[in-house]
């Protein structure tokens, strides 16, 4: 049986063109070399498995070759490699010291590789200073770790420090692709893509795993089977939830949930890769962001595609609730209940309440179109009609509108206020403010011109059916006055105070929408002015409304004094 070797040791770099993800370094090494502007101590940092070691070891090699006969020349006698993790003791660096006196025999430098340099003790490091400042000309320290913030000042002072960073995706996922041609392995570009993400950044990571899923699958690398060996979540599980959660299903959602965790996934892991996933979304919205997406050509077709059905109206609030989810999690003490009221609430964003309730908890629209012939034509004169300039208006009152209002629904089925004396009131006060700042881009809608008398036809209807919903407080408001049409399709309404403004500037989102559908023209805004002069059209008290009918008819004075009767 031959003996297997390990991705990570086979294909470890023998110089710098192999080295992964790591250019600006070994760029700025290579010319250093060329240059004989290398420093005599270097300190390599960064996460593990990015490439310290491997570049200590090509930069050993490097230096004692550029003075050789020819290039195959062994200078390994040249390179000593000391583990600081087993060897941090001073006495370990005392005989350091004695040996680096010593000039080397062949080639021009000795070069002292010192890894994991941050395990050594306080004395270790005070007896390491003096060299490490003024080592012999022949002499060159590389100290390699993982956790610079270890290592004291005096050391860091003395050395010409290189970050390393994290091997991106993309880079980890080309070097994969390479390994699989020579070892004549066919994988799927998803397959890898996963197993990068997984690797978090560590190339040495990245060939372990890859060595682990080819034991499991065999030379056909697919991402089945590399989603099943890695226990990651695949990315269709999220494309299935996110369209149930676009067509509001709540309960086949509860069900995939439930799958995933059949599956041995934890909801935290789960609200996280959901998190992630509507941001993906969002950033493949926008041409400028898609570059930001880091996945395989056939999953960006999918985010393409699924970000088309997904509004902006989802997707903010979508991610905001998830995160919270997110930081929730921990200290919930029913975990699985708190993921499945985050997907039930996020399921709900687009639910239209107005539209998607079902004939048992509205009143159905064959109610209108049972009323009585008469009831039909009862013109509600008071409310819409205009008002001369100079005759005194006619009062809004309630038996002016009353035939045609429809029959009061069930209590139960009209929408609660929100209370302002409670810290959820605030709470839902805010999360409808944020739904009202965002809206939809309308530039290429119709814009179909309307006349006033087909506004007023669509005011009149929309105040009906907020009557049949229980608005009243709002429909009342939209009765007060006349919508008058400006140019650029812009509808002017007045109101005699700000109360009565900030209320109709809740509800004008829906009213706005429902103008645009019924008059087909997307380009209609809604101006809302107060204007404290029509104050006067309206009798608040008793007396008020009194003296208003006795304006009407002078008879009522008389009537009111042969019966003696009282306001």
């Amino acid at each position: 049986m031959e003996h297997f070797i390990v991705s990570a040791r086979k294909y470890r770099p023998q110089n710098f063109e192999d080295v992964v993800g790591q250019q600006a370094i070994t760029n700025t090494l290579e010319n250093a070399i060329q240059n004989n502007h290398l420093a005599q101590a270097l300190l390599f940092t960064g996460p593990r498995g990015v490439g310290k070691t491997s570049c200590a070891r090509i930069l050993a090699k490097r230096i004692n070759q550029e003075d050789a006969t020819t290039d195959d020349e062994d200078f390994a006698f040249n390179i000593f490699e000391l583990d600081a993790a087993s060897n941090n003791s001073v006495d370990d660096i005392r005989n350091l010291t004695d040996q680096v006196r010593i000039p080397p025999q062949t080639g021009k430098y000795k070069v002292y590789i010192i890894d994991e340099v941050h395990m050594l003790s306080q004395a270790a490091f005070n007896a390491f200073l003096k060299t490490l400042e003024e080592p012999p000309a022949h002499a060159i320290f590389i100290l390699a770790t993982t956790e610079k913030h270890k290592i004291i000042p005096t050391i860091l002072s003395r050395c010409q420090i290189f970050d390393f960073k994290r091997i991106g995706v993309l880079d980890a996922k080309e070097y994969l692709k390479t390994i699989c041609a020579k070892e004549n392995i066919t994988a799927e570009d998803d397959a890898l893509h996963v197993i990068a993400q997984k690797a978090d950044g560590a190339m040495r990571d990245a060939l372990s795993i890859f060595d682990r899923v080819v034991s499991f699958s065999g030379n056909n690398l697919t991402r089945e089977a590399v989603t099943q060996n890695l226990n990651v979540l695949d990315y269709d599980v999220y494309f299935n939830i996110t369209d149930l959660l676009l067509q509001n299903k709540i309960p086949e959602v509860l069900i995939a949930f439930n799958d995933v965790l059949g599956k041995g996934f934890e909801g935290h892991h789960f609200i996280n890769g959901l998190a992630s996933h509507f941001r993906d979304l969002l950033v493949a919205k926008d041409q400028a962001t898609i570059a930001l997406l880091e996945v395989g050509d056939n999953t960006k077709k999918k985010y393409l595609e699924q970000a088309s059905k997904a509004s902006m109206q989802f997707l903010l609030p979508a991610i905001d609730k998830a995160n919270d989810c997110d930081l929730k999690y921990r200290g919930s003490k029913n975990q699985r209940l708190l993921v499945e009221l985050t997907l039930m609430q996020i399921a709900s964003i687009t639910f239209d309440g107005a539209k998607k309730k079902s004939s048992n908890y509205i009143i159905p629209a064959t109610f209108f179109t049972s009323l009585s012939p008469s009831v039909k034509k009862t013109e509600v004169k008071p409310v819409f009609a205009k008002t001369p300039k100079k005759a005194e208006p006619v009062p809004v009152t309630t038996t002016a509108i009353k035939e045609e209002v429809p029959a009061k629904p069930v209590l139960k089925n009209i929408k609660r206020r929100t209370s302002a004396l409670s810290l959820k009131s605030l709470q839902q006060k805010k999360e409808v403010k944020s739904t009202i700042d965002v809206e939809e881009n309308y530039d290429n809608h119709p814009r179909t011109p309307f006349t006033q008398d087909e506004l007023k036809d669509a005011w009149k209807k929309y105040y009906f059916q907020l009557q049949g919903f229980g608005e009243r407080s709002i429909a009342a408001i939209l009765a007060s006055d006349e919508p008058k049409l400006q140019e650029d399709f812009t509808i002017v309404f007045s109101l005699p105070n700000d109360l009565m403004k900030s209320q109709l500037e809740k509800g004008k989102p829906k009213l706005l929408r429902f103008l645009r559908e019924k008059l087909n023209n997307y380009g209609i805004q809604i101006n809302v002015i107060v204007n404290e002069t029509v104050e006067k059209k309206f009798a608040y008290t008793p007396q008020e409304k009194y003296d208003k009918l006795k304006e009407k008819n002078p008879l009522i004075e008389k009537l009111k004094n042969t019966f003696g009767l009282d306001v």
